[in-house]
C-alpha cells in the first residue's frame, strides 16, 4: 500500500511502553512488547495568535495533529470549538466556586466522537482505505456513519444489539451498514480485531483499532478548547468519564503539550476519572491500590461507557494518581438524578455519560476529594435525546387540563 507522508507535524508512531519508534502506518500495537502506540510529534513553532485566526472549529490546532495543512477544505464534518458553560447556577447546588461544563452535544452528530473521527478520516484517506468501520457503544457508530458519508467513503459499523434506540437509529441513517452483535462492546471489539486479519476486511479503516493512534488524538483538541475558551489557561481540576480511558489520556497529553509549547503557564492540574458503578473496573482498581484493572461484565444505563475492559484503564489510574485527582464510580439512580440536576440548573440536557461525571462530581465534593474552591470543568460528552429512556420514567405533564383558564387555576390554584 502506498502510504501518504501528509501527516503535518507527526513524524512516527511510538510505544507507550517501550519507546520503540516506528513509521508512520496504520499500526496500533508494538511487535516487541505489544503496547499500544501512539502518535510522536516534531511542532514547529506556534503561536496563540496563529491558533486564533484559524476556524471555528478543532483545525484552528490543526499544527498540533497528525492531518495535512490542508484539512479544513476537505469535506470533513468540521467538529469542535463547542460550548463551554460557566455553570454558576449549579456550582451553588454544589457548594463549588467556580465550575464549567465543557458540553460536547454540540458537535456535529451530537457527541464528541465527532473529534476522534475527523482525525481517523484524515489517516484513512492517507492509507488509502476505501471503508470506514469501528465497533461502538453508539456515539461512535453515528460519527463515523456521519463522517464517511461527508468523505464519500463506504462505511461499516458493529455494535452491541441491546443499544438504546435513538443511538442505533442514529447509526444507521447515513446510509452505511450497521451491525448488530449479540454480546457486549469488548466482543465486538474482539470481533472487529478479527476482521482486520481477514480478506473480508481488506481496504477496511477501523477508527478505533487499526487507526487508533491517530483517532486517539482527536480528544487532544477537548484539552486545547478548555484552555483557549479559559482565557489560555489550564483549569484546577477537570472531571472526565471513562469507557476505554483514551479520552482522559489525552486531555492529560494536550495539556501537556500546551505547556511544553509556552501556550498556557505552567501549573499543577488534578483529573478525576468517572465511571458508573455497573461499569467501574478502574474505580475498582484505584480505590484497591492496584495498578491491574480486572475486566468487567457492565450492567449500567451508562451504555456509551459500558467497556467492561478499558485498554487505557492503568494509564487513566497512573494519571489519576499523578495529578492528585482519583477514581470513582456512581449508581444508576445517581446518574438519573445528576442528568436532570444539570438541565434543571443550566439548561444542558447530557446524556448518561454526563450524569455519571456529574454525579462523581457531586461525590466527589461530598467526599472532600475535590476542591470546592478551585476552578473546575467538567465534560458533557453527549446528548441527552440519544438516552431518553433513562429519564422517561419521570417525563410526563404537569397536569391534562381543558383549554381555559378556569381549568388552569383549578389545576394549580396551590
Amino acid at each position: 500500500m502506498a502510504l501518504s507522508t501528509d501527516f503535518g507535524p507527526a513524524t512516527a508512531l511510538s510505544c507507550r511502553e517501550c519507546g520503540t519508534r516506528y513509521d508512520i502506518g496504520p499500526n496500533f500495537a508494538c511487535i516487541e512488547c505489544f503496547g499500544p502506540l501512539e502518535v510522536a510529534y516534531e511542532f514547529g513553532p506556534v503561536t496563540r495568535a496563529d491558533i486564533e485566526s484559524g476556524p471555528t472549529n478543532i483545525w484552528r490546532y490543526r499544527s498540533l495533529l497528525p492531518v495535512p495543512v490542508d484539512v479544513a477544505a476537505k469535506p470533513n464534518m468540521q467538529p469542535g470549538w463547542t460550548k463551554l458553560v460557566k455553570a454558576d447556577n449549579l456550582a451553588g447546588e454544589l457548594g463549588m466556586r467556580s465550575l464549567y461544563v465543557k458540553d460536547d452535544s454540540g458537535n456535529p452528530t451530537h457527541s464528541f466522537k465527532d473529534r476522534v473521527v475527523a482525525i481517523a478520516v484524515e489517516a484513512a484517506r492517507n492509507f488509502g482505505f476505501t471503508t470506514l468501520s469501528c465497533s461502538s457503544t453508539g456515539n461512535l457508530a453515528g460519527a463515523v456513519g456521519a463522517a464517511a458519508a461527508r468523505a464519500g467513503l463506504d462505511s461499516c459499523v458493529f455494535v452491541p444489539a441491546n443499544l438504546e434506540e435513538a443511538k442505533i437509529v442514529v447509526a444507521s441513517v447515513y446510509g452505511g451498514r450497521l451491525v448488530g452483535i449479540d454480546g457486549t462492546y469488548d466482543e465486538v471489539n474482539r470481533f472487529c480485531s478479527e476482521l482486520i486479519g481477514d480478506s473480508l476486511g481488506e481496504k477496511w479503516g477501523f477508527v478505533n483499532v487499526n487507526l487508533r493512534p491517530y483517532y486517539a488524538e482527536g480528544s487532544k483538541t477537548l484539552a486545547y478548547e478548555i484552555a483557549e475558551q479559559l482565557g489560555w489557561r489550564i483549569p484546577d481540576q477537570i472531571v472526565i468519564p471513562v469507557a476505554s480511558g483514551s479520552q482522559l489520556t489525552k486531555i492529560d497529553k494536550g495539556f501537556k503539550e500546551l505547556i511544553r509549547l509556552g501556550l498556557v503557564e505552567e501549573k499543577e492540574y488534578r483529573i478525576f476519572a468517572a465511571q458508573a458503578e455497573g461499569c467501574s473496573p478502574v474505580s475498582t482498581a484505584y480505590k484497591a491500590g492496584h495498578d491491574v484493572v480486572q475486566p468487567v461484565r457492565p450492567n449500567t444505563i451508562a451504555k456509551s461507557l459500558a467497556i467492561g475492559n478499558p485498554a487505557d484503564g492503568p494509564y487513566v489510574l497512573d494519571i489519576a494518581r499523578r495529578t492528585g485527582g482519583a477514581v470513582e464510580d456512581v449508581t444508576d439512580p445517581e446518574i438519573v438524578a445528576a442528568i436532570r440536576l444539570l438541565a434543571r440548573t443550566e439548561g444542558v440536557f447530557a446524556e448518561t455519560a454526563g450524569g455519571v461525571v456529574l454525579g462523581v462530581t457531586r461525590k466527589l465534593v461530598e467526599n472532600g476529594q475535590l476542591d470546592p474552591g478551585a476552578e473546575t470543568v467538567i465534560l458533557n460528552t453527549g446528548e441527552g435525546l440519544k438516552t431518553l429512556d433513562a429519564v422517561s420514567a419521570e417525563a410526563r405533564p404537569a397536569a391534562v387540563i381543558r383549554p381555559s383558564l378556569d381549568a388552569f387555576r383549578t389545576a394549580f390554584a396551590n
